[in-house]
C-alpha cells in the first residue's frame, strides 16, 4: 500500500503565494513549472529502505506565523546557541533574527533569508538557484521543494573576501506543518567562509514535514567549511539534500551532526569539477526509537588531482535502523585523482540495525581510492578494559560511543554549537 501522495495545494494557490510574496517572474514560473512535475514525477528510491508509506505531501497549512520578534522571545534553547554576531533565526517559516556586521556589508556580503534574497538580488539568486546543485526534476521531492520553497537563506561572499568569523543560522520547528528551507551559499573566486546551522523541534512535531535542500557553489580557490546540528522531532519525517559544487583548487568541508528522531532520509552529494579540488565530508549520527533513517554521501570526481574523502561513523540503539551509502566515483578524465571513505556503525542491542554500504565507482585509471566499512557490537574486551580501571558498565559504554563519534563532533567550530551536538548524543544514547 502506498500513501496518498495528492498534493495539498494547486498553481492558483501558488500563484497568490508568490504574488503576495512580490518573488520575480522567473521565481513565479518555477514553482508553477515545478509543481506540475511534482504530480508526475516519483519519488527517490534510496537503496534498502522503502519510503512509499511516508507522508512527504499531506499537511494542511503550507505557512504558520509566529509572535517570536526577537531574540529575547526565543526558547531558552535556541537562546543557547546563539554565539556569533552573523546570525540568521527563522521561526518554522518566519525570519526573526538577521543580523550581519557592517565591515562584511561594506565589501559586499549578502546574508539574508532566501525570499527577500530572490526579490532583492534576483538576478544573482537566479544564476545559481537549483541550476548547478540540486536540479529541480531529479524526484518528486526535488519539484515539491522548487514548488513550495516557504523558508532557508542566502549567502554571498563576493571575490576575495575572507570571512574570519563563522555565520550562523538557526531553524526552529515549533507549529509548522511543512516546512521547504532551500539554503543557498555561494562563495566567490579566492574568497571563505565558515557557516553554521541549528535545525531543532521544540515540540515531537507529530505528522510534521521538512523538506531541505542545500546547495553550496565554492568557486576557484575558495574554502567553505559547512557544519551543522540536525535535532528535529520524533514526529517529523524529513528529506534533506545537501549539495556542493566546488570549482578548481577550491575546498569544500561538511562536518554533519545528523540528530534527528524520527524518520529520514539525507543525501549529501559533493561535485569536485574543478581539477586540484578537495571535497571532505565528515557525518555522525545516532538512532533510537523505532526511527528509519537512510543516508547517502557521495563524492564524484570530475577534475584531475581532486581530493575526496568521506568519515561516517554512526550509533544505533533500541529498535532503530539506518544504512549508510558511501560513494566514490571518479569519472573518465579525472586523473590522479584519489577518492577514499570509511563508514562504521556501532549497534548498542540486539534490535537495532545498521548497514554500512561502500562503493566505489572507477572510470580512470590513473587514480587512487580505497573504502573501509564495518557494523558490530560494543566490543566487550574494551569494555572490560576500562571497568578494570573502577568505571561502571554504564559510564564505560558512554566513553566508547563518545570516543567512537569524536573524529566528527570536534570538527565543529562553534564551541556552543559542538557542545549542542554532544548534548543531543548524551541524551540520544543514555
Amino acid at each position: 500500500m502506498t500513501l496518498e501522495t495528492k498534493l495539498p495545494f494547486d498553481q492558483d494557490y501558488l500563484s497568490n503565494y508568490s504574488k503576495e510574496l512580490g518573488e520575480p517572474q522567473w521565481l513565479s514560473d518555477l514553482r508553477l513549472q515545478a509543481l506540475a512535475l511534482a504530480e508526475e514525477l516519483p519519488l527517490p528510491k534510496p537503496d534498502k529502505t522503502k519510503i512509499t508509506k511516508w507522508n512527504f505531501t499531506q499537511f494542511q497549512k503550507h505557512t504558520v506565523e509566529t509572535s517570536i520578534t526577537s531574540v529575547e522571545q526565543l526558547p531558552e534553547e535556541v537562546k543557547a546557541l546563539v554565539d556569533v554576531e552573523n546570525i540568521y533565526v527563522q521561526v518554522d517559516n518566519t525570519p526573526v533574527v538577521a543580523s550581519l556586521k557592517e565591515e562584511l556589508t561594506a565589501q559586499g556580503v549578502i546574508f539574508t533569508d532566501i525570499l527577500t534574497a530572490a526579490k532583492d538580488h534576483s538576478d544573482l539568486v537566479q544564476k545559481y538557484f537549483m541550476k548547478d546543485g540540486v536540479k529541480v526534476d531529479e524526484h518528486k521531492l526535488t519539484a515539491l521543494h522548487a514548488a513550495l520553497m516557504n523558508g532557508g537563506a542566502f549567502l554571498y561572499i563576493p571575490k576575495n573576501v575572507v570571512i574570519e568569523d563563522p555565520i550562523q543560522a538557526i531553524y526552529v520547528h515549533d507549529k509548522a506543518e511543512a516546512i521547504f528551507n532551500h539554503v543557498l551559499i555561494v562563495a566567490e573566486d579566492n574568497s571563505a567562509v565558515t557557516y553554521v546551522e541549528n535545525y531543532l523541534s521544540t515540540t515531537d512535531g507529530e505528522g510534521s514535514i521538512f523538506n531541505i535542500v542545500t546547495e553550496v557553489i565554492a568557486n576557484a580557490n575558495s574554502k567553505v567549511l559547512y557544519g551543522t546540528v540536525d535535532h528535529l522531532g520524533k514526529g517529523v519525517t524529513t528529506y534533506v539534500n545537501r549539495r556542493g559544487v566546488v570549482g578548481r583548487d577550491a575546498t569544500l568541508e561538511w562536518a554533519l551532526g545528523l540528530m534527528n528522531d524520527g524518520d529520514t532520509i539525507s543525501e549529501n552529494i559533493t561535485h569536485l569539477i574543478g581539477d586540484g579540488s578537495t571535497g571532505d565530508t565528515k557525518s555522525v549520527v545516532v538512532g533510537r526509537g523505532v526511527q528509519k533513517q537512510n543516508f547517502t554521501t557521495m563524492v564524484v570526481h570530475h577534475g584531475k588531482n581532486s581530493e575526496g574523502q568521506i568519515l561516517k561513523h554512526g550509533v544505533m540503539k533500541d529498535s532503530a535502523s539506518s544504512v549508510f551509502n558511501g560513494i566514490g566515483k571518479i569519472e573518465h578524465g579525472a586523473s590522479k585523482s584519489n577518492a577514499e571513505q570509511e563508514s562504521r556503525v556501532l549497534m548498542l542491542s540486539e534490535k537495532a540495525r545498521g548497514d554500512a554500504n561502500p562503493i566505489l565507482l572507477i572510470d580512470e585509471d590513473d587514480v587512487t581510492a580505497g573504502h573501509a566499512a564495518s557494523a558490530g557490537r560494543v566490543d566487550p574486551l574494551q569494555l572490560y578494559y576500562i571497568m578494570s580501571r573502577g568505571i561502571s558498565k554504564k559510564e564505560a559504554e558512554r566513553l566508547v560511543i563518545h570516543g567512537f563519534l569524536a573524529p566528527v563532533v570536534n570538527q565543529l567550530p562553534i564551541e556552543k554549537v559542538k557542545n549542542l551536538l554532544i548534548d543531543v548524543i548524551e541524551r540520544k544514547v543514555k
